[in-house]
């Protein structure tokens, strides 16, 4: 008999649907022999839709459950057969089919049972024979491997414990060796079985950085994609001291123990996905507790004392990640809302801290920004007002804890405070702008003589700019200010920012020519600044940054533009910039790419409604002269020259958070307008630009995924897929989720 492909049925009664169900299985045996496995597939689907009878369904099922197999889909081959198995249980085709999946699946002791009933049923078959003694080796082989491992685990651990062997290379290659062999999942188990995760906690109480790091390592192939695992390493080491770990000075061991956590959060979350079957058998009865557990310990990570920063940092960067997740199983977000009852004051704490000079918690330049990032998505999770205005009324009240008879240090970490909550969610922001004394302290600490105080209330009346309900107050109030400050300050630090006040004031028109803020060619004036502050790299990056975010209000004007783009020290400074440890630069320099490119979104206006706009002295917005689409593509090709491409493709290798989903659909859009004309994506495949299109099409707004598919497909439709995708060579082509394309894209 036949065992490899679909069968022949036998004889039977007819049905009023047999004729329909045959042809269909028939036509699906065909596209199967000549190696049309889809066909086949959906052949075979169309007929299980036509009310076949118990016996056709069986045939029906074992035979996508062949397609499968072809396909290289073992799990839904799996699938398959054990429907097949359910309607005939001496379906040996179906067995046998089956037992092929579960060997691929590596389940080698469920595919012998199903082996051994093939045999049973028909014992003179060779095939099967020959299949269940090459099973029958294989899990000989693995006994063996596993029998042979238990020495080699209990020998590297001795030579890792022992402290004769400090510094040698054999310490080094045992440490090695541990961490591949936890990559494999036996090899994992084997450890986790000879006592490793005791074995494992002593090596990190060494704290010797590199015995640190073979630990930490060893442990994500313990955890990876195991929930019971998970759960047993957590028990064993405790919560709290895996999180700790990410406090260390040693970065390295930092980003480690950083990686560790986000295994075993994932590990965690998959265990409370229905039909989760894990590579372990084991059942967790409220894998949400273990979850509360690990995000509690974070939470109170960001406001202990002597954490370091890149461990501050790192913690935010998880909790961007697992918090908030609404889900089917928390319909309710009330994962959202504990996260904001335990952890609020917390990271609002770290939002309101001073990187320099040093304040009581250790923060780098990023973790305001991360913090505004987490505020934000905690604040878009709520879900209906009463709970909005909870989060309100406790950023008003920690604010008003400072500024109300805390002194002059109060002041400046309220408004610090206020500054973050204007960067993430605006809404609260603004609330805490309204609240009494607040803006009246940031006019007069604009004067102080005192650097940072003039930093921090600088910094806030930037921020505050851009909100509608002060953008009029401080236009009255701030803008002779701000000028003051750029001309007379002393200080590069003061005047920048200062600058940056007035070019994000002066761009309150946008891209409407008509709309000018300031008198003709101040703003060519501020940007010609700009550039200059951009290109010295003599001030530090976190200073320089404030000169791109000025560029990034600046290049709304079209002179702004043409200058910019013309200026290729500038362009390659801020690429440089743009791969600098300086993260929370990325959004303004996609921002200001995106005004160079045009890539915003504009709708032509229609005629007659111009006329009657004018006809009823409305105001009209007007195109700039030199936005028109010939500009628009020599500014492309200039960028292009200038390496644009290089530096977009590392900002979307960045494991930032502050490559939030709106930075991402700026990229995508930029990435459109660069493979726009045919002759220019020869260019961005050479330079990357098609393997970094890859995940903005995957993640991000629907917007963004929109444009980054849009612009994969023009550079497929051009060029050999095996250029524009160099790393996916004898591989799986990418398959990318279908992004809305009737929707009308979003204004940002």
């Amino acid at each position: 008999m036949t065992v490899s492909g679909p069968g022949t049925p036998e004889p039977r009664p007819a049905d009023p649907g047999a004729s329909s169900v045959e042809q269909l299985r028939k036509d699906g045996n065909e596209l199967f022999k000549c190696g049309d496995y889809e066909g086949a597939l959906t052949a075979y689907t169309q007929a299980l839709g036509l009310g076949a009878t118990p016996q056709d369904q069986a045939i029906l099922h074992r035979n996508r459950a062949a397609c499968h197999l072809k396909l290289e889909d073992y799990d839904k081959a799996e699938t398959e057969a054990s429907k097949a198995i359910e309607k005939d249980g001496g379906d040996v085709k179906a067995l046998y089919r089956r037992s092929q999946a579960l060997e691929k699946l590596g389940r080698l002791d469920q595919a012998v049972l199903d082996l051994q009933r093939c045999v049973s049923l028909e014992p003179k078959n060779k095939v099967f024979q020959e299949a269940l003694r090459n099973i029958a080796g294989q899990i000989q082989e693995k006994v063996s491997y596993m029998s042979s491992t238990d020495a080699k685990v209990e020998q590297m651990f001795q030579i890792l414990l022992d402290p004769q062997e400090k510094g040698t290379e054999k310490k080094q290659k045992a440490s090695q060796n541990l961490v591949v062999l936890a990559r494999e999942d036996a090899g994992a188990e084997k450890i986790f079985r000879s006592n490793g995760v005791q074995l494992l906690q002593r090596l990190l109480d060494t704290g010797e950085p590199d015995l640190m790091l073979a630990a930490l390592r060893t442990l994500v192939g313990i955890c990876s994609e195991h929930q019971s695992r998970t759960v047993a390493t957590l028990s064993v080491l405790g919560t709290r001291r895996v999180v700790s770990i990410l406090g260390v000075e040693n970065q390295a061991v930092s980003l480690a123990a950083c990686h560790l956590l986000q295994v075993m959060f994932d590990a965690l979350k998959e265990g409370v996905k229905k039909g989760f079957r894990g590579k372990e058998g084991a059942i967790i009865v409220d894998p949400a507790r273990e979850l509360k557990v690990l995000i509690s310990n974070l939470l109170e990570l960001l406001t202990e004392v002597g954490v370091s920063g890149q461990g501050r940092d790192s913690a935010l960067t998880l909790l961007i990640k697992v918090v908030p997740r609404k889900s089917p199983k928390d319909p309710n977000n009330s994962l959202t809302l504990w996260v904001i009852d335990q952890g609020l004051k917390k990271i609002l704490e770290v939002g309101g801290s001073v990187q320099d000079p040093p304040g009581e918690l250790t923060v780098t330049a990023n973790s305001r920004m991360s913090a505004s990032i987490l505020l934000s998505k905690l604040f878009d999770d709520l879900k209906c007002d009463a709970e909005r205005e909870n989060f309100h009324r406790l950023c008003e009240n920690y604010i008003k804890s400072w500024f109300e008879g805390q002194g002059l240090a109060g002041k400046l970490r309220a408004l610090q405070t206020v500054s973050c909550l204007l960067q993430g969610p605006c809404d609260a922001g603004n609330r805490a702008l309204e609240l009494s004394g607040v803006m009246e302290s940031v006019i007069a600490l604009c004067a102080s003589e005192q650097e940072e105080e003039q930093l921090v209330a600088v910094e806030a009346l930037i921020h505050a700019a851009g909100k509608a309900r002060r953008a009029s107050f401080i236009t009255a109030n701030g803008v002779s200010l701000l000028k003051d400050l750029y001309r007379r300050g002393e200080k590069d630090s003061i005047r920048i920012r200062a600058l940056v006040g007035l070019c994000k004031l002066g761009s309150a028109g946008g891209t409407d020519f008509s709309m000018k803020q300031f008198a003709e060619g101040s703003t060519l004036k501020l940007a010609k600044q700009c550039r200059k502050w951009l290109c010295n790299d003599q001030i530090d990056a976190g200073t320089r940054r404030w000169a791109v975010e000025g560029l990034a209000y600046l290049t709304f004007d079209a002179d702004v533009k043409e200058e910019f783009v013309e200026d290729e020290a500038a362009l390659k400074a801020l690429f440089q910039l743009s791969k600098s440890e300086e993260r929370s630069v990325l959004f303004a320099v996609a921002s200001a790419l995106v005004n160079c490119t045009n890539s915003y979104d504009y709708e032509e206006p229609d005629p007659k409604m111009v006329e009657l706009a004018k006809y009823a002295k409305q105001h009209v917005p007007e195109q700039h002269p030199k936005d028109k689409p010939s500009f628009v593509r020599a500014r492309v090709k200039k960028l292009l020259a200038a390496g644009v491409v290089s530096a977009m493709t590392c900002m979307v290798k960045t494991e930032s958070p502050v490559l939030t989903s709106s930075c991402r659909e700026l990229l995508s859009r930029v990435f459109l307008a660069l493979v726009e004309e045919f002759e220019d994506r020869g260019t961005v495949v050479a330079q990357g630009g098609g393997k970094a299109l890859l995940p903005l099409a995957l993640e991000g707004t629907d917007v963004g995924q929109t444009k980054a598919a849009q612009a994969l497909a023009k550079l497929t439709i051009t060029s050999n897929p095996e250029m524009t995708f160099p790393d996916l060579r004898g591989g799986p082509a990418p398959r990318l989720s279908p992004a809305p394309q009737l929707l009308r894209p979003a204004e940002l």
